[in-house]
This record gives C-alpha cells, structure tokens and sequence, in this order.
C-alpha cells in the first residue's frame, strides 16, 4: 500500500477523533520483519544466528491525543474496528486480540517508569503474512516501542528496545520468545545481516550486499504441527548431550554445545551412545560452523559458497534435528532445479511455515512458476512467494504530514 493511502486511510478511521483539533502532527514509521539466514536451533546452545531485517512489515501511522486513551486500528484485522485501552489501566484482555502486542510495549515503558501523559490514535498496515514465521509480532512491537521512544524522546538505544519488547511479549502476552526477532528486527541495516550471540546479545553486522540476486520466501502453508512439543523434547536432548561431552571432555571447559568445534566433536561423539542424542549435537555443533563460514562467504560477497551453506543446513535440520517436513523438503529439492538458484533452506521453527532461497533477480518469475506449480502438484498446498530486500530496522519514515 502506498505511504499516501495510508495516511488518506488514517485521516478517515480517525475523522471524529481529530475534530476540533486543528493542525496535527502525523508521523509516520515502519518495523521490519526478519528471516534468519542461518543458524537455525542453536540460540539455546550457544550458537551464533544470522537474521536480517527485510522490506515485509509493519507500518504505522499516529498522531497525539489530548486524553488518556490509545485509539488503534489494523487494516489486516478491519473488521475488528478500532480497539481502545486507557493509559492508567492497562492488562492482557483476550478480547484485544492482536492489540495485546502493542499494549503490552505500552505497559512496558511503563513500568520501566516513563511517564506517558497523553494517548495516541494509531493505524496499524503489515504486509507481512500471518503465520509465516516471519515475526509479525515482535515487529508489531518494536514499531510501537519506536513511536513511544520518538514522541517521549526517551533515548532507548536499539539493544534495550529490542529486550523491553521481548520482555512484554513473555510477560505480557506469555509468549515464551527468545530475542532474535526483536533484536534484528530493532537492529536491522539494509544490506547487512546480523551475526548474534542470544546469550550475550554480542552482534556485528555483515556486508549481505546480494547484487543481482534476491531472497525468495516461500511460504508453505502447512500448518505448523507438534512445534512446542517437539521443540520441548530437542532441546532437552541437546542438554543430555551436553552433560555427557561436558563430563568427558578434557582439553577446557566447555559452557555449550557449539563451543566445541566440529573436529572436536568427533573426538568425543563416541560418549553419546543415544542415536537421537548423537543427532541433535551434531546439528548444533555443525550449524555454529556453518554460521561463522556462512557470514565468512557473505563479507567476501562469495554468494555461492554462502548458498551450498544454505543447502548443507536444510540436510541437518533435515536428517539430525528432524524438525524439516516434506513440504519443506519438496521446496528446497525443486529449489535445487531452477537455473539461478544458489542456496535454499528451511527457516524458523520447522514442521511446516516457510522457506528461503537465494537466486537470480532475474529468474525470480521463472522460479515462482515453476516451483508454485510442482509444489501443488506434489503436495496439494498452494505456496505463496515473496521477493524480499535486506533492510533497515525500525524507524520513522516520514516526519510529519
């Protein structure tokens, strides 16, 4: 949608609210969503992920109230109307729906002791498809931490913002999230992605400049099955991994999983006589090494070794930690068939959601042809394409109207 429908679109869901109030300021401002490029289910064990921002969003558009009340409206839920809470009794409330997100960053800055003193009337748009794994939420939260940190002149740096939304949204909302989202999402820059430590929140940015190339997301549309279970028994299998190398190894003292290189790993992998076990360490052990090699061919722009890294970490999410689908695994093989195509892999939590591939710009139509075609064909489910840019993170766009 366009910046100006939007803002057309503001001033008519808020008419009656902006009577009377003669000139008013609207700001305008986007929150990204991110795709993690690589890393995939190694954050808990001390592994390094790769995400980056990208031009699928949120956006939003505000202006000042005289009371205490926030007015908000989403153009993706429109028939919900206009949702209302006011400043000084905010709580979760099931009947606020997707409103709880950014109530809960509200609240949050609240009880971080910033005073808020007026409300706020704000019309949400996302492009960003629901479901797909690609953190509408917590970019719906960072977007409203960002208007807040701009009106109240609040200077919280990216880093903090990226913790308080976390924060509100495993309080708030219960949502027992990690930060990867809100963190790449808060530190996005175009053409860059992020190399992160979750644990220590360590980052540095890496040159992604793709050239005549494009991330594809493709997303399945299967519904996403057994994750939180599934998700409960892997890592608890990657602890019992980790007490066995731990209690064996003597060169140092290890604190993770992916502190042990993959040399390393084969030196002691004889201690896990549990197949499963065994699986699990070895994906996370050589997912760590595939991130730093990843961000390695990245920095050098060596785009086709990055993408044989991309194929190698479908096949370990794929065969040792179990998590892929065969829908999943339907698009990384006919990925692997389309001229252009340099890499292409599983993203996210698994068992259904999206995936990603890297290719030419120029074979993009050709690509979602052919794939759209064969994966329906295969598997009954219509996919849905996205082209996506590397971009910024949260921020205004547009000071005033």
């Amino acid at each position: 949608m366009e910046l100006s429908s939007l803002k057309h679109k503001f001033l008519n869901v808020f008419k009656e609210e902006l009577k009377g109030q003669g000139q008013v300021s609207i700001k305008t401002f986007f929150s990204p969503g991110r795709v993690n490029l690589i890393g995939e289910h190694i954050d808990y064990n001390g592994g390094m992920v790769l995400p980056c921002a990208i031009n699928l969003g949120t956006y939003a558009v505000v202006s000042r109230r005289h009371d205490e009340q926030v007015k908000m409206m989403s153009l993706n839920f429109e028939e919900m109307g206009i949702l209302t809470f006011d400043l000084k009794s905010i709580q979760n409330n099931p009947d606020m729906d997707w409103g709880n997100y950014p109530m809960g960053v509200f609240n949050e800055i609240i009880q971080m002791g910033h005073a808020i003193q007026t409300g706020f009337n704000i019309l949400f748009y996302g492009d960003l498809p629901n479901g797909a794994g690609l953190s509408s939420s917590a970019s719906i939260e960072v977007l409203t931490g960002v208007i807040l940190n701009t009106y109240l002149e609040l200077g919280i740096d990216k880093t903090e913002m990226a913790r308080l939304c976390q924060h509100s949204e495993n309080t708030f909302n219960g949502v027992n999230c990690g930060i990867m989202d809100q963190f790449s999402i808060s530190q996005g820059a175009k053409d860059h992605a992020i190399l992160l430590n979750c644990d220590t929140l360590e980052f540095e940015l890496v040159p992604a400049d793709l050239g005549d190339y494009r991330l594809i997301i493709i997303n399945s549309n299967k519904k996403r099955g057994l994750v939180d279970s599934e998700y409960n028994i892997r890592r608890k299998e990657c602890e019992i991994a980790f007490g066995l190398i731990k209690g064996s190894f003597e060169k140092r003292k290890l604190n993770y999983l992916c502190d042990l290189s993959p040399q390393e790993f084969l030196e002691i992998a004889h201690v896990l006589t549990e197949d499963s076990v065994y699986k699990r360490a070895h994906h996370s052990v050589t997912e760590n090494f595939r991130t730093q090699r990843s961000k390695e061919a990245l920095s050098a722009g060596n785009l086709i070794e990055f993408g044989e890294w991309m194929y190698s970490s479908h096949e370990s999410l794929k065969n040792f930690f179990e998590v892929s689908c065969s829908e999943l695994d339907v698009i990384v093989t006919l990925s692997r068939e389309v001229r252009g195509v340099l890499g292409a892999r599983m993203t996210g939590a698994g068992f259904g959601g999206c995936a990603i591939a890297l290719l030419e710009k120029s074979q993009c139509d050709r690509y979602i042809d052919y794939v759209g075609k064969a994966y329906k064909e295969t598997t009954g489910l219509s996919a849905d394409f996205y082209i996506a840019e590397i971009s910024n993170g949260s921020g205004v766009v547009n000071e005033s109207i």
